[in-house]
């Protein structure tokens, strides 16, 4: 049976005393650090001096240090710097500064899942993972409520792991909506396979195929564009609230009807088949190898080939224009 967790089951008495230092702040550390501040923990923000966010983190109230000061002066070490920097800050700044019962936090799985950073056996790993990007995190906790986590513990050397857990759970307001017990190997393999067949790659290429089938069967590109792309976050957001089968009945009845019988002759097994392919990549490792080596070898341009094919589509020229003409003020 599930765990799970809604905001009067967890208190955060049990870490008011510990000091958090959130390592980075990007837009997920950002949203985390501030919502923690504002439920009355103690945090503090870990830094590279140089770097553009210190006088952010500043102008925000937190208390900025070093990465190395912070980690050596904090109980609990949230770190949200991005996946592929994290073995390096953790050798050079936050392993010569762990001490024991301290403990490692996390907001996706993949440095420890995949071995990147190995911890030691006399320290707390766990993990807090807000479904949602930062600034819903931010904004939610603002109006009140909260994004729902789901939490994680890998190592529970203090015996204390999931009071820490649920206390940063609770304090950056995933509680208000509720936070569900998950492990580390299951957070990373079904956040990347629904990252890439669904979420960001599937939907993304499912998208520019529909496109280009209209294009090319000579309707006008604009209209193309409303009813492929414009129209589906309507959609989306309908699943997210009332889900599939209610989203079906608050839909016209041709639209209920032709999407009930062609959805599953354009989404069939044939496709299926290649998601269980997608995931047997990530579940073996094949994805992680290709990913580390071609990042360790390209950096940041490891993403340019693929970006430049999907900038240079016609789907995104004609976007521009008709992003503009909807949201003038809007800059991309």
């Amino acid at each position: 049976m599930t765990r799970s967790w809604k905001d009067s089951d967890v208190k955060l008495d049990p870490i008011r005393k510990e000091t958090i230092a959130v390592i980075g702040y990007g837009i997920q550390g950002s949203a985390q650090a501030n919502n923690m501040k504002d439920s009355g923990l103690n945090v503090i923000v870990g830094l590279n001096e140089s770097g553009s966010s210190w006088e952010k983190a500043k102008e925000d109230g937190h208390k900025v240090v070093s990465v190395k000061e912070a980690c050596s002066t904090a109980d609990i070490i949230h770190i949200l710097i991005p996946d592929m920097v994290q073995a390096q800050v953790y050798k050079e700044e936050i392993e010569p500064n762990l001490k024991q019962g301290k403990a490692l936090s996390f907001s996706h799985a993949a440095a420890i899942h995949w071995g990147w950073i190995v911890p030691p056996k006399d320290v707390d790993v766990i993990m807090v993972a807000p479904k949602g990007p930062g600034s819903k995190v931010r904004e939610t906790y603002q109006q009140g409520f909260g994004t729902p986590s789901i939490v994680a513990v890998f190592q529970d050397y203090t015996k204390r792991a999931w009071e820490r857990t649920l206390g940063i759970a609770k304090g950056i307001g995933s509680t208000r909506a509720g936070v569900i017990e998950t492990t580390f190997k299951e957070e990373v393999e079904t956040d990347w396979f629904g990252e890439q067949v669904d979420l960001c790659g599937g939907s993304a290429s499912m998208i520019m195929n529909a496109f280009e089938t209209l294009v090319e069967a000579g309707y006008q590109p604009e209209i193309a564009y409303f009813e492929v792309l414009h129209e589906l976050k309507l959609i989306v957001d309908m699943i997210q609230r009332y889900g599939i089968a209610g989203m079906y009945r608050r839909v016209s009845e041709t639209a209920r009807y032709g999407g009930l019988t062609r959805g599953p002759m354009v989404m069939d097994k044939e496709v299926k088949e290649k998601m269980k392919k997608a995931l047997k990549m990530i579940q073996d490792g094949t994805f992680n190898q290709e990913w580390t080596s071609d990042y360790k070898k390209n950096g940041k341009n490891a993403f340019d080939r693929h970006m430049k094919v999907i900038e240079s589509h016609q789907i995104e020229q004609v976007g521009k224009k008709m992003r503009q003409m909807m949201w003038p003020d809007s800059k991309e």
